[in-house]
Order: structure tokens, then sequence, then C-alpha cells
């Protein structure tokens, strides 16, 4: 790397602040399906599919977008820590896991000056995912395309529903797409298995004396009915509903779709938003044709949000350590020892 800073020069603090801040990205069921390798050269991200949920998403779509959202993240933490993250994708064909290697380079932007993405790194930490009602407040039209162009700098497009009509559609393929997953016995043993208590670090927080309730009723009930028409309501009664995608539909198509979306979250955090998700009619293979249909796009939907203001503040969703998800690899003892020591 020309006239840049090797990644050996950069202390281990300082990378691991950066990790930290890439495992705050949001994930399906909070998976968090990533794992980080430090080498000599620079960081590695690789797709943990031990975490993968094979119901919900076979062909770990979303899994590869979870993992795209935390390489915003680094991105965004390396340069507020003025480093420039260079980002290979797929660089290894045959190893499928490998889903990009990430070398720095000293920034010619001094360390705590304010520059662009000074704002996304303060909303790494803010960002949640909203599952409550917002508050009846129109997103002003100026808002929204800003976060289409935040989509379009990551290789992504923004689309937002306007009319009465397409929202109202798109509430009915949500519906549909609930009780499509609810029926299926599979997909409620999966999501069960997903539901911990918070000291778990990971999935679906429930309060650990009802955790195991919880789990069963969801094991054994079709609930579909009940939570379609709930998602219905929260769609229709949304300020924004878009649709985020790509013109593809590959691993590298889903890696930018992620970091687009994330992006995305943290630019409309700056301008007072959070956002929830609506992705049943993605996730459900028979319905993704009809939201395609619905968009008019040539492109493939890989995310549908629901963006609004807030009525609350929301604890954050719970991470595993970070000794969990980093590992070690053709580094010097000493380094590692630092690394562990943080």
């Amino acid at each position: 790397m020309s006239e840049g800073r090797r990644t050996d020069s950069i202390s281990p603090e300082a990378l691991a602040a950066i990790l930290e801040s890439a495992v705050l990205a949001p994930s399906s069921h909070n998976t968090q399906p990533w794992r980080f390798e430090i080498g000599e050269n620079g960081v590695s991200l690789f797709a943990d599919r031990l975490r993968a949920l094979p119901v919900n998403d076979p062909d770990d779509r979303e899994l590869t977008i979870s993992c795209g959202c935390a390489l915003l993240n680094l991105r965004v933490a390396a340069a507020h820590a003025g480093f420039t993250a260079n980002c290979v994708l797929l660089p290894n064909p045959v190893d499928e896991d490998l889903l990009a290697t990430i070398s720095f380079e000293l920034s010619s932007q001094t360390v705590g000056t304010e520059n662009r993405e000074t704002a996304l790194f303060r909303a790494i930490t803010r960002r949640r995912t909203y599952r409550k009602r917002f508050e009846p407040k129109q997103v002003p039209a100026g808002v929204l395309d800003t976060l289409a162009e935040a989509a379009l700098a990551e290789g992504a497009w923004f689309q937002v529903l306007e009319s009465e009509s397409a929202r109202h559609q798109v509430a009915e393929l949500v519906a549909e797409g609930d009780a499509a997953q609810w029926s299926n016995p599979s997909w409620r043993r999966e999501l069960a298995a997903w539901m911990h208590p918070r000291r778990k670090g990971d999935g679906l927080t429930v309060p650990g004396m009802v955790a195991p309730v919880a789990q069963l009723v969801v094991r054994t009930f079709d609930m579909g009915n009940g939570v379609g028409a709930k998602d219905r309501q929260l769609a229709d009664e949304s300020p924004v509903i878009a649709a985020l995608g790509t013109s593809g539909d590959g691993d590298e198509d889903w890696l930018k779709a992620g970091q687009a979306l994330e992006r995305v979250l943290l630019t409309s955090l700056g301008q007072g938003l959070q956002a929830s998700y609506l992705n049943q009619p993605i996730q459900v293979a028979v319905l993704r044709p009809k939201l395609q249909h619905l968009l008019g796009s040539s492109g493939f939907p890989q995310i549908l949000l629901r963006l609004g203001y807030p009525a609350t503040d929301l604890p954050a969703a719970p991470r595993r350590n970070l000794q969990e998800v980093v590992e070690t690899s053709d580094m010097g003892e000493r380094k590692a020892t630092q690394y562990r020591r943080r």
C-alpha cells in the first residue's frame, strides 16, 4: 500500500475499537453471523455459517447482507480512527466463507477532525431495530433523497413506496409472508431456538424467567394470523415503507446491499429516524417476484424497511464478547497477547 501505514503498525487497542463498532451491525434474529481474523496484512471477514438460519434464509442471503453491514461499520470506524479501509470483496473463489479482506492506510485526515463519516460513526451505537409504532410525523422528501444517495454510494438502490395503493399491497404481502412462515413448524422451531435471555449475548431477547415458555409457545402454535395482522397495521401506519435492492442477486450483490443498508440506517439516524424490517415478502420465495413487480424494478429487492421517528428509546440488542468473534493469525505472539489483554 503506497505511502500507507501497515496494519501491523495499528495498535491492538485501535483494531479492537474498530471491530467493536463492526459487531454492532444488525443481523437476522440477532445471530451475529460474522467472524474476523487479524493477520499481518489486515483483517479478514468470514461468514460464520454455524450461525446460519437454514429455514428462514436457505441461501445465506441475509447472512451475507448482515456481514456487509458489519463491513460498513468497520469502514466507518476505521475512518473515525484516522485510517482508510481498503476492502476486497470475495477475494478467494475457493473459500466461500471468506467474504472480504481489509487493509488499512493512514488517512490524510487528522484523527478527530470532523469529516463526513463522523456522524455515521456516532450513529453506530444509537442504531436500533425499532419494532414499535412510529410517531405520526411525515418524513421530508429531502431526507428520503439523502437516504437514496446513501444507498447509491454503496452500489444499491433505495425506493420508497409512495402511493397508498402500493403501501397497502405491500402490507398485504407482509401479512401473507407471516402466514406462510408461521405455518411451517421448522421455521417456528428455528425462531424459538434463537429466543434467548439477554445474558446469552445474541438472539432475540426474552426475559430469562419466561424464555422456556415463550419458546414452547412459538414452537407449538401457528400465530401467523395474529402476527400478520399486527405487521399489516405497522406497515400501513409507518411514515415510510421503502425497498433496498441491487441489480444482481449473488454474494457480491448481497455484500453491497449490506453495506448500503447500514449506510442508509446510520444516515437516517442523523435525521432523527429509526428503522425496522418487514422482510417477509422477500424471505418467502413465491412472494418476492410479487414485490419486485409492485416496485416496477428490474433489480432484486433485498430488504424491505419501515422508517419513521421513534416514539421512545430502546435498549441496544445484546452482543457477544469481541473475543468470541475475533481470531489472530500470522501474527507475532506479543501482538496477539496485547490484543487478548484488551
